[in-house]
């Protein structure tokens, strides 16, 4: 008896360096029905938090059907060399590629071993809005928030071999496609679908919301963009506006300047097992919850959406910037919050 002819299910290699890029490839497989094709390289970085969050999103990752693997790729060069080789026949089979952060040195590095037909980018946060809108000019990628620092031949030559991976090629197949929950116009040839956090949303809650009120904090100051003593005052401001009671700390925050914040506040300081996409669903969650610019000014109206959640935009004033912070920063952090209050009818 012949056998029926069955079409081969595409194989996807995904990788991801936060734990928000690996929430974003599991949104992605579930708006797609991709779980069971899904594998995923779990590549994290040093800092404890990150770890734990990422290895929290890992099983939640397992028990929604992909398959994760975790790698150490910073250790040492040794390691790294040693991921790359063991990721080389994985990304040689792989028909599909999905990337979480189109920025990282690791994943340029590793690029030229993958001859993929498709190419999937999901949301870093709003490092998407600086990707989407440096792929679309055909400038040289960089991360927003990072001041020039001289250029790099080696450098140059991953972040132009990513330019050209990430923009499709009718000469090579590729077709490139973005997912995202940012306000974001893909360039011309390239497919948008957009993140409505469905999964998430499936998987977890509705909350119960407390007729309170939470601060989401934000890495500005981390990354060298924000003061941090005129931070500190800010959130002592809003806190005292608004009578909240919460912190929900970044991933990135350092634990003296959390520990500052609630000296001088009184807030409770959280910080979060898993993204705040999350831990909202989770609850139990504030009926106002305010924000400085940044990612979840995007997400959270989408993951609330049938809640009476209610959130507020704070904006950074240009006096907080410290005098190294990249140029354009004012702009960029200004666009965050005035398109999230655009799109999301925001406070």
């Amino acid at each position: 008896m012949a056998k029926k002819n069955r079409k081969r299910k595409r194989t996807t290699l995904a990788l991801v360096e936060s734990p928000a890029q690996l929430l974003n490839v599991i949104e992605w497989a579930f708006h797609h029905g991709a779980e069971q094709q899904t594998r995923l390289a779990v590549l994290p970085p040093r800092d404890a938090t990150t770890r734990l969050q990422l290895e929290a999103m890992a099983d939640l990752a397992r028990d929604a059907g992909l398959a994760a693997t975790w790698y150490e790729p910073r250790k040492s060069a040794a390691s790294l060399v040693a991921v790359a080789w063991e990721l080389f026949p994985r990304l040689a089979k792989a028909e599909r590629l999905v990337i979480g952060d189109p920025f990282s040195r690791f994943v340029q590095a590793v690029l030229p071993l993958a001859d993929v037909a498709e190419v999937v980018v999901v949301d870093d946060g709003t490092a998407t809005i600086s990707f989407i809108a440096q792929l679309t000019r055909g400038d040289r990628l960089s991360r927003w928030h990072l001041a020039e620092t001289g250029r790099d031949v080696v450098i140059d030559l991953l972040s132009e071999h990513a330019r050209a991976f990430f923009t499709p090629s009718q000469r090579d197949g590729r077709s490139v496609e973005v997912f995202t929950s940012m306000p974001v116009q893909a360039p011309k040839g390239t497919r948008q679908s957009a993140n409505t956090f469905a999964w998430t949303r499936s998987r977890f809650g509705p909350p119960v919301v407390n007729d309170a009120a939470d601060v989401i904090g934000t890495s500005l100051v981390e990354t060298g963009v924000v003061d941090a003593d005129r931070y500190l005052a800010g959130v002592a401001a809003v806190t005292r506006r608004f009578g909240a009671g919460r912190y929900f700390a970044h991933r990135r925050e350092d634990d003296a300047k959390l520990a500052a914040i609630a000296a001088r506040t009184g807030l409770t300081v959280v910080r979060p097992e898993v993204p705040l996409e999350i831990a909202v669903r989770r609850g139990p969650v504030s009926a106002l919850m305010v924000s400085y610019p940044s990612t979840v000014t995007h997400t959270l109206p989408l993951v609330l959406v049938d809640t009476p959640v209610e959130l507020a935009v704070a904006d950074v004033p240009a006096a907080w910037l410290l005098p190294g912070a990249p140029v354009g920063a004012a702009d960029f952090l200004e666009n965050v919050n005035t398109t999230a209050r655009r799109r999301h009818k925001l406070t």
